[in-house]
């Protein structure tokens, strides 16, 4: 057994403060790479991961996602991260939801690995539904058509590793 993969699975915690130096070029290109070996139905390969660090687009990505939260209580969904990475998914795909989903597991996992902090956040799907994220595909070169999955915020954590909450009794079933 790989206790150390298993440690990792079990240590990885969302992070929520966020060093303001960039995210070397090396561990960025770890994780990313290990966001390209999740499982995808039949084997598609479908998703495509879009790597944000331009500090504009990153505060443009900011305010689209503040803007569907509708919350003025969190007006930084990216919690100031100074890489974002976006999980895409062709909308005609087998399991286009599901295959993004992994693809973002791996990139939080690879994260924790290489000794970054991570947060999966939400509203992707909403964002690149909107006359702004298909502007932004189309700047990207990739199709109006595709769907967002997930964000993650990526950096150098700027604070103390998270314990993980107790795990539920029933949280496992065995038959």
């Amino acid at each position: 057994m790989n206790q150390e993969a298993v440690n990792a699975l079990k240590n990885r915690r969302s992070i929520r403060k966020f060093k303001q130096e960039q995210v070397s070029e090396a561990d960025l290109n770890a994780v990313l790479e290990a966001g390209t070996y999740a499982p995808t139905a039949a084997g598609t390969q479908a998703p495509v991961i879009v790597a944000v660090q331009d500090p504009a687009t990153i505060a443009k990505l900011d305010a689209m996602n503040a803007k569907i939260l509708n919350n003025a209580q969190a007006p930084h969904p990216y919690y100031g991260a100074p890489t974002i990475l976006l999980v895409l998914v062709p909308a005609d795909g087998f399991v286009p939801d599901v295959d993004g989903a992994l693809v973002g597991g791996n990139l939080l996992n690879a994260a924790y690995a290489v000794g970054l902090g991570s947060c999966w956040i939400h509203r992707s799907k909403e964002m690149f539904e909107t006359a702004e994220g298909k502007e932004l595909l189309k700047k990207w070169g990739l199709p109006e058509t595709m769907r967002g999955v997930c964000s993650i915020a990526l950096g150098y954590p700027d604070c103390p590793h998270p314990d993980a909450a107790p795990r539920k009794a029933e949280y496992i079933v065995r038959v």
